[in-house]
């Protein structure tokens, strides 16, 4: 039995109220939510399209999740899905910012808010590590055997992390590099 095809925004509203949405969930960080949203939950794109369209998002410039709301909105609506897609990442979220820097502005001094908000940082580190592991399954299909792409992985966070390289260097190299070796293992 084929598989069926992924679902379809129904309409531009439905574009923008979904990201509008995407964007509130995941508020100081989509990356940790936005997989299962559009895979799982909506079903607007299959995995393997998802990981795609990820990387594309991952390497245009700009923040990635803005990325693939344009990719996504384009591929269904054309210029007006992309736009609409764009305005409901931003839109709503802009307000709620714009909410919070007045309100932190009069009580971000006080010792109750300063823990929370190191209470938040911790949360979001563990949704994105938590994503990170979730999007790791697709490496057990990738043309290069599992170590390979593990040390590639820990050349990045060692180049970055540690070393204090700009990312400008460290993924058109080890990217490329990643490029490069999957082209000369998939070549026939």
């Amino acid at each position: 039995m084929p598989p069926s095809a992924p679902a379809r925004p129904a309409s531009l509203r439905d574009l923008f109220l979904s990201f509008t949405w995407l964007a509130l969930q995941g508020f100081g960080g989509v990356a940790a939510v936005v997989q299962r949203e559009l895979v799982e939950r909506k079903r607007w794109l299959t995995h393997d399209d998802f990981l795609e369209d990820w990387a594309v998002a991952q390497v245009m410039p700009g923040p990635n999740v803005v990325n693939l709301a344009l990719i996504i909105g384009g591929r269904y609506f054309g210029l007006r899905g992309a736009l609409t897609a764009l305005a409901g990442m931003l839109a709503l979220p802009l307000v709620v910012v714009l909410l919070l820097a007045l309100l932190h502005a009069r009580m971000g001094s006080h010792p109750g808010v300063a823990g929370a908000l190191r209470g938040m940082a911790a949360v979001s580190a563990g949704l994105f590590g938590a994503a990170a592991l979730r999007l790791s399954a697709a490496l057990v299909r990738h043309p290069l055997p599992l170590a390979c792409c593990i040390a590639l992985g820990a050349a990045g966070f060692v180049l970055v992390a540690w070393l204090r390289v700009p990312l400008l260097y460290v993924l058109p190299s080890i990217g490329g590099l990643g490029c490069v070796l999957s082209y000369y293992r998939l070549k026939p």
